[in-house]
């Protein structure tokens, strides 16, 4: 099950107390002081892990607390500090504070930690509490306790390549063929209810993740149809390939496009300048050749052909998409550098 919203409450580990020990020795009447100090508490930390796409398991898992550091004891031995507790999720998770709204972290990169509330500290143990007047203190401090948040996560699926378009213009047929990636294909609308990730390999070890997203629709920005749920997903991609049934959609190719396209515009500016890739569908079907000649010349522009199901125009499409893909990443690379 695709999860991609969670809250979760996380609290680190209190700090272990301090001890009061004096020393119980045969002989010694007026043993000194000799009480270790307390641990600290563990952490809790947020661990982006590479091969996870889903918030699924932190959904069965509200509470989430390190453990507490160990009490200080006689003999000056100390407690020993709390464990710290990893919490994993999928790269591209966004780390809000529930309560305040603030974006405290944006997982972007696999293996990387973030600690989001700190165990607490230890207390000291009597002997810290010695002087030349004060020598058989039973001073000690308990431990502090760890800090507490309630988190909101936000999952933002990072591909390189975002199929867009109507439900029932090929997406998962395509995603299906191009990958090992199963998504449901039927002949109805709004067959995926869940975007699906598929890693797509090319000669010459290239490859690149190809997301297959819910279709949307006109007014999906104000929640027709699947509404806006998924298209912040859309934002993590390098390419748009728009896919285009010139054939079986009722209406007008063209005004279909311009739709799809005013529902990213309005939803971010971030999508209406990621670079885009026009592929019409579906031309093993009857007409689709003639079809996808109106089409372009009402659309002037450029756009492939392609038919998942023959395997017609894969190949000349998906060396467009890694050249679009590699020059994607390049910028990256250098806005990167540049900051």
């Amino acid at each position: 099950m695709f999860i991609d919203e969670a809250e979760i409450y996380v609290r680190g580990g209190d700090g272990g107390n301090g001890s009061p020990s004096l020393r119980r020795e045969k002989f010694v009447p007026r043993g000194g002081p000799d009480g270790g100090d307390g641990g600290d508490g563990g952490g809790v930390y947020l661990l982006a892990e590479a091969g996870l796409d889903t918030l699924l398991d932190l959904k069965g898992k509200h509470h989430w607390i390190a453990e507490p550091g160990k009490h200080g004891r006689g003999k000056n031995m100390h407690g020993r500090r709390g464990k710290d507790l990893h919490i994993k999720v999928p790269p591209g998770t966004l780390i809000y504070d529930r309560d305040t709204g603030m974006l405290l972290k944006d997982l972007v990169e696999a293996d990387q930690p973030v600690l989001v509330a700190a165990g607490g500290p230890g207390g000291r143990g009597n002997k810290h509490f010695t002087s030349p007047t004060h020598q058989t203190p039973r001073e000690f401090e308990q431990g502090l306790p760890g800090q507490e948040r309630h988190l909101r996560l936000e999952l933002k699926l990072i591909a390189d390549v975002g199929l867009v378009g109507l439900p029932n213009a090929g997406k998962s047929t395509l995603l299906s063929r191009l990958s090992r990636a199963r998504p449901k294909i039927a002949d109805y609308p709004f067959t995926t209810l869940e975007p699906q990730l598929g890693i797509v390999e090319m000669s010459g070890y290239r490859r690149f993740v190809m997301a297959d997203l819910p279709g949307l629709i006109e007014g999906a920005h104000e929640g027709r149809g699947l509404g806006d749920t998924f298209l912040r997903h859309i934002e993590r991609t390098r390419v748009i390939v728009h896919l285009v049934d010139v054939v079986g959609t009722e209406g007008d190719p063209v005004e279909h496009y311009h739709a799809i396209r005013n529902e990213l515009n309005k939803y971010s500016q971030i999508l209406a300048i990621k670079p885009e890739l026009i592929v019409i569908s579906k031309l093993d079907l009857t007409d689709a050749d003639e079809l996808a000649d109106v089409f372009v010349e009402e659309m002037g522009k450029p756009a492939l052909r392609i038919s998942a199901a023959t395997g017609n125009g894969l190949d000349a499409m998906l060396d467009r998409i890694w050249r679009m893909v590699e020059a994607a990443r390049g910028d990256a690379s250098q806005v990167a550098e540049s900051v």
